[in-house]
């Protein structure tokens, strides 16, 4: 027990459990584009066991077709798809006047397409590496929430005014 005593004191009292999850407004809806079926399914569960609608795809195509039709307030999309991968999808999102301010949650278990993620950042919101947990799902979609509990994509930063 003295051990958790010195966690606590060093990492803060706040077990994760205690912490209060804030969630999106219910009714937020999330688009899940995965070739996985489990990961699909386990999406879907965490997500509308908290109030959230959920569309689903299994490729980028129907993807993107999905998200112009409906305009999600959130996706997650994955790395390593068949077809048209997640990068070329997600360079095809933000071009799109229609979808280029849906915040993204890239997701991959693929060690290379993690690395190619960090090297590039072309334009995600954030990532998420395969496997995961609910807390950390619901985290993601946090960081994201806005003073109205919807997801939003975070402003670009200001440049600095160079010295005239």
């Amino acid at each position: 027990m003295a051990n958790f005593e010195l966690f606590k004191r060093l990492f803060g009292s706040q077990d994760r459990r205690e912490k209060p999850r804030v969630n999106a407004r219910e009714g937020t809806v999330v688009l899940i584009v995965d070739d996985s079926p489990t990961i699909v399914a386990m999406l879907r569960k965490f997500l509308q066991q908290n109030g959230y609608q959920t569309l689903e795809a299994g490729d980028a195509e129907k993807g993107i077709e999905i998200a112009r039709a409906h305009r999600p307030h959130l996706i997650f999309l994955d790395i390593v798809l068949p077809g048209m991968n997640g990068f070329a999808a997600l360079r095809a999102l933000r071009k799109d006047p229609v979808t280029h301010r849906i915040p993204i949650v890239m997701i991959s278990g693929n060690e290379q397409a993690t690395e190619q993620f960090y090297a590039q950042r072309i334009g995600a919101d954030d990532f998420m590496k395969k496997p995961f947990s609910r807390s950390e799902v619901f985290a993601r979609i946090e960081r994201l929430l806005d003073a109205d509990l919807v997801p939003k994509r975070p402003a670009p930063p200001i440049a600095p005014v160079p010295p005239a």
